[in-house]
């Protein structure tokens, strides 16, 4: 019996209008647009505004964007995950208001969290339903409204995060293509460098918490860039050995776009000179598990059937890993 291998057979996406840019940053906290672009490659991000607009709206545009492009019906969908972690709310689940406003009348779903390698986790689990041959259409969206979480006071995490979504579907491979294999890491020690610190059981809200400054996200930068860096460029390097490949055998590299020196030391650890490697993050900052999705989207029109495509990230807690595909279809 043929393996059934899955698929990514669409890209969707959403993003916020309002614009957030470097000089906007300025007049916030101290810090100047030389400083950021050099140290991040980022010139602006995207904020959602707007009273009670959560994950969920940018989550139901990008798969309403998905759809549209595919010329899928809302009720054929059968599942769908949400990568994020910035839900609508504790619970319920974010996937669960998302299959509701968006029509997808035959779904069931649930949110996972593993921060910026959400996309990575949520793709390596959404292929085993189409693998197992239990479903046939799946979307898995990354999306996070970072601007929710973030401390527009802190000068060291308020210049990186933006707002997004972007949506994949995922189906049985007509041939070969699909995701081939996926190299996934954690390591919970992580929880130190990278965190936030009150909002879940361990400290429950309270006005202490808030009064701290505790429900904002806590990074200590030379930390995460050094763990980003040796993890990141090794993990993908890791999925090239196994597959056979070098960085001649690949098209495209799409890593997370955390910061544009993260993305550089992986491309060269894998060999992979600068054209292969694809960035937007001066566009949108990093918008953590909806970059990798963003990257699909706008480069969809560069990918061609048949094209060895390596995904990577690094995220807090720590999680990170490297996913290898083989794109299935060339964009009409």
């Amino acid at each position: 019996m043929t393996k059934i291998r899955a698929a990514i057979t669409g890209v969707g996406a959403w993003l916020p209008e309002t614009v957030l840019t470097n000089a906007d940053l300025e007049k916030m906290v101290d810090t100047t647009d030389e400083w950021i672009q050099s140290r991040t490659g980022i010139k602006e991000r995207r904020i959602l505004k707007g009273e009670k607009q959560g994950t969920s709206v940018m989550a139901v545009n990008a798969i309403k964007n998905l759809l549209e492009k595919t010329n899928t019906k809302p009720e054929e969908i059968e599942l769908v995950i949400i990568a994020t972690v910035t839900p609508d709310y504790v619970f319920p689940s974010t996937a669960n208001l998302v299959c509701t406003r968006a029509g997808l009348t035959n779904a069931w779903g649930f949110d996972l969290a593993a921060a910026c390698s959400g996309f990575l986790y949520g793709l390596t689990t959404a292929i085993q339903f189409i693998e197992s041959g239990r479903h046939k259409k799946v979307i898995l969206v990354g999306a996070d409204k970072m601007s929710s979480i973030v401390d527009y006071k802190d000068r060291a995490t308020c210049i990186i995060f933006g707002d997004g979504a972007g949506a994949v579907l995922l189906e049985p491979s007509k041939d070969e293509n699909g995701v081939i294999d996926s190299i996934l890491k954690s390591d919970g020690t992580g929880v130190t460098y990278l965190h936030m610190a009150s909002g879940g059981s361990v400290s429950p809200a309270s006005h202490a918490t808030v009064d701290a400054g505790e429900h904002y996200v806590y990074q200590e930068g030379q930390a995460v860039f050094k763990h980003a860096v040796v993890n990141m460029a090794e993990v993908s390097a890791q999925i090239l050995e196994r597959n056979h490949l070098t960085g001649e055998d690949v098209a495209f590299l799409l890593p997370h776009q955390a910061n544009k020196r993260i993305c550089d030391a992986t491309a060269n650890r894998m060999g992979i000179g600068p054209e292969k490697m694809l960035m937007n993050i001066e566009r949108y900052g990093n918008t953590t598990a909806a970059t990798i999705p963003l990257l699909m989207h706008d480069y969809e029109k560069r990918f061609k059937k048949g094209d060895n495509i390596i995904l990577a990230a690094f995220g807090g807690g720590f999680t990170w890993g490297s996913v290898y595909i083989k794109w299935a279809y060339d964009t009409k």
